[in-house]
Formats: structure tokens, C-alpha cells, sequence
């Protein structure tokens, strides 16, 4: 498995972001930015980006709080802190390493997981890249945090390829969402699986590949 390393970027407001990364031993197919879950960096996390590079992908993680680790009643303060900009700055410096490295806004994707799949989808409606990949993002209806939309409010500004992984008990919630992204002008889908299952993860594999070439 392709050993991750972590390194810190400059942001143009000042501040340092944190981001864990894994770089394919061979030939690039495209670039990945990997959203967290509300825990922070998890070993899973980083797990996940280093099978992405062993797949071939340049993976980058973006660490989303000022910690890399929150645990108990921490958790949902920090969500209800995210701020929907800072975000998108956070997820741009991630975009711009990838671009340094040769990789073209069509080979770039993102995909995310909980928060960071929330987070995924309003990428997708405001950046212009390869495709974008949600897994059990929550918000759908309802923001997860003052500085967020809900997802239902963005899902026809998708400008990317976007697809959404759901379990099937998210059933009513699901379906509206499903019908928001009918009025995108981009591919979209939302299937429900049990997120644990290969067959979801393998469905994300196709649609990054399939979508950035």
C-alpha cells in the first residue's frame, strides 16, 4: 500500500492548511481531492487515499478542522462551525496542487464522505471540474451549519458529473434530492446501497473513471 506523508500549504488568507496526500508509483490518471468524515483524519481516511494512489490516483485530503482528530460532543460544535467559504478555499488549495502537478481541471475530482460529502456536492455546484463523487453526505434538507446550503439548494447548479451514494433507510430525504439534481444540466445520479458495501465503493470508482479522462 503506498505510504501517505502530510504536508502544510500556504492559504492567500493567511492561514496554513494541513493536507495528507499519496502519489501513485506509476503513470498519473488523474487527480482526487478526498473530503473527511466529521471525525477529522481518521486512519480510514487515510486508508482510502492510499488506495486511490495505488489505483492511480494523485489523492490529496484536505484537513477540514485546525486539528486533524475530534472526538465526543467536539464533533458537532465543529460542524456547526463550517463556513461554507472557507471551505471552498480549502478545497481550491487542494485543486491548485493538483494542477501543479500537471493534472487538468477535466482530471480533477472530489469526493467525500459525511460532512465531507456534503461538502463534495457544494464543490460540484460551484467549481468547474472533472466529477464529484458524494458518499452519505447529510444536509440534505435541512444546512448542517449557518455558513452551508442545503444540498436540495445547490443541486441544480451542479456543474460537474456528480454522484450521490445513499443507504436506503435516508429513503424520503433521498428522493428529494434525487429530484433536485433532475434540473441540472450536468450527468447526476443517486443510488442507495449500504455504504460499507464493494459494490457502492466500486459504482464511485467507475463514475471518477469513467468522468475524468
Amino acid at each position: 500500500m503506498t505510504t501517505t506523508r502530510v504536508e502544510t500549504l500556504s492559504l492567500t488568507d493567511g492561514r496554513e492548511l494541513r493536507v495528507t496526500i499519496a502519489e501513485p508509483d506509476s503513470a498519473v490518471r488523474g487527480g482526487l481531492v478526498v473530503l473527511h468524515e466529521a471525525r477529522g483524519i481518521t486512519t480510514g481516511v487515510r486508508t482510502l487515499v492510499s488506495s486511490l494512489a495505488d489505483e492511480g490516483w494523485l489523492a490529496i485530503a484536505p484537513h477540514l478542522y485546525d486539528e486533524d482528530r475530534v472526538h465526543g460532543d467536539d464533533i458537532r460544535d465543529r460542524v456547526s462551525k463550517l463556513s461554507g467559504d472557507r471551505l471552498l478555499a480549502d478545497t481550491d488549495v487542494a485543486f491548485v496542487w493538483l494542477g501543479q502537478r500537471g493534472v487538468g481541471a477535466d482530471r480533477m475530482g472530489v469526493v467525500g464522505f459525511d460532512i465531507g460529502g456534503t461538502v463534495a456536492m457544494v464543490v460540484a455546484a460551484s467549481r468547474t471540474i472533472g466529477a464529484a463523487v458524494t458518499v452519505q453526505g447529510p444536509g440534505i434538507l435541512e444546512p448542517l451549519s449557518d455558513g452551508l446550503p442545503a444540498l436540495v439548494d445547490v443541486a441544480a447548479d451542479l456543474s460537474c458529473p456528480w454522484l450521490g451514494i445513499y443507504r436506503d433507510d435516508d429513503s424520503e430525504e433521498v428522493s428529494k434530492l434525487r429530484d433536485a439534481v433532475i434540473s441540472s444540466e450536468t450527468a447526476s445520479d443517486v443510488i442507495r446501497f449500504d455504504v460499507s458495501s464493494d459494490e457502492a465503493w466500486a459504482r464511485a470508482l467507475n463514475w471518477v473513471d469513467a468522468h475524468l479522462r
